[in-house]
């Protein structure tokens, strides 16, 4: 499980500095890329789950701005990781409203990688965690 940990952690940091890029290229930001195409329909685009589609939404979007503060100063990555992963039902939520990603990401991989070979696990950890990163500087003090 550790072993895990530390190779996501190693592939977001490698994806954080890829996007970086070489001097004088401008500084790609993968996570708000992320965001902004995935989430900000939703959640509103800084997270205050104030979206154009909260009017057709059952529930409400959570208010991203304030994840870590409702859970004593420290952001829930592991589980801001499977909400947005999808993989695991979380009890006291009732009906999925929100669509799993990390199906989405698998997809989105094979359609890009097609015969190449590729880790599809890899793949959906580094978008997650990027994404992860970008909702973590949407925080309030």
């Amino acid at each position: 499980m550790k072993r895990s940990i530390l190779q996501a952690a190693l592939l977001g940091a490698s994806l954080a500095i890829a996007a970086t890029g070489a001097a004088g290229q401008a500084k790609m930001d993968i996570g708000k890329r992320e965001y902004d195409a995935n989430c900000a329909s939703c959640h509103g685009p800084k997270g205050l789950g104030d979206g154009p589609n909260k009017p057709y939404l059952t529930r409400s979007p959570t208010d991203l701005t304030t994840l870590a503060k409702a859970n004593g100063g420290v952001l829930p990555v592991n589980r801001l990781y499977e909400s947005i992963e999808g993989t695991r039902a979380v009890p006291g939520h009732g009906t999925r409203d929100m669509p799993t990603w990390g199906y989405e990401y698998r997809v989105k991989a094979g359609e890009y990688y097609m015969d190449v070979p590729y880790d599809s696990e890899a793949y959906v950890r580094g978008r997650i965690l990027a994404l992860i990163d970008y909702i973590s500087r949407l925080q309030v003090k």
